[in-house]
């Protein structure tokens, strides 16, 4: 976390966490067919069970997404679980064999 590999966010209800996700940056190196050298993973998205439905790791995620926009990088992945799948579809991420990607545009990353 100290050198921003790692973004961290959480919410709390007091002095509890309630929920809670972050986002790993990746060198990764340009390609051909895409110059950034930079890619994010979301990990860690959890919500304690209580208060699961109303919205927080949508929340958390769109935080995720808007701190790598901010940084410049257009891709973005995701291990996710079949009960969060629907979420991360409504968020623009698509599935594939393994993991769910989403690419985000030139002007949404700037």
């Amino acid at each position: 976390m100290q050198d921003g590999g790692y973004l961290g966010f959480l919410l709390e209800d007091g002095a509890e966490v309630i929920a809670g996700a972050g986002v790993t940056l990746l060198h990764w190196g340009p390609t051909r067919g895409d110059p950034q050298p930079w890619r994010a993973r979301v990990v860690n998205v959890w919500t304690h069970p209580d208060w699961r439905r109303i919205g927080h790791a949508r929340t958390l995620v769109t935080a995720c997404l808007d701190a790598v926009r901010a940084r410049g990088i257009t891709r973005v992945s995701l291990g996710s679980s079949d009960m969060a799948r629907s979420l991360y579809g409504a968020l623009g991420f698509t599935a594939s064999a393994h993991e769910m990607t989403r690419t985000l545009s030139a002007a949404q990353a700037q």
